[in-house]
């Protein structure tokens, strides 16, 4: 009984499938939300192989919705014949109208950005991490950088202590 717990828990820990690790160093997030995905099927079997790139996407609010833009999701060999993959195109998000309305009072009164941190699988579906972000100036990454360095340096300290 203990070994399928154990299985069951290192599943669960695998479950991230891509993340934007330059939105950190690019943004500040000041809050998340997690998101659905509208996919097509092709695009779910790319996704369960990892064939998916979050480096250059956004999301921008239309109409209302939320929308990716950018996300690279290229398709399988095996995809199937009379399907024509977009490998760039934009996909809806799902989000619960009180968070819609709070991302777009956001954007369109303070000047944030929204920008997608990372997406993982959670009970079976594809979700998306979505960061309400600012623009980090030069400075600002000079001085996270600083301090990431110094907590790197002072866990070898303790380390070692």
């Amino acid at each position: 009984m203990a070994d399928k717990k154990s299985k069951k828990n290192k599943k669960q820990q695998n479950n991230t499938i891509a993340q934007n690790r330059q939105a950190t160093h690019e943004y500040f997030i000041e809050e998340r939300f997690e998101a659905g995905l509208v996919l097509e099927g092709w695009e779910v079997k790319s996704l369960r192989d990892g064939r998916v790139q979050l480096k250059e996407s956004y999301v921008t609010l239309k109409r209302g919705e939320a929308w990716l833009f950018g996300a690279h999701i290229s398709a399988l060999n095996s995809a199937s014949t009379h399907v024509k993959p977009e490998a760039i195109r934009s996909r809806k998000l799902l989000l619960n109208r009180h968070e819609l309305n709070k991302l777009i009072g956001a954007v369109e009164r303070k000047g944030y950005t929204i920008i997608p941190l990372s997406m993982y699988w959670k009970k079976g579906r594809a979700k998306l991490e979505i960061g309400l972000a600012k623009g980090k100036q030069l400075h600002d990454k000079r001085a996270s950088s600083k301090d990431r360095d110094w907590q790197r340096e002072k866990a070898r300290i303790m380390k070692h202590a």
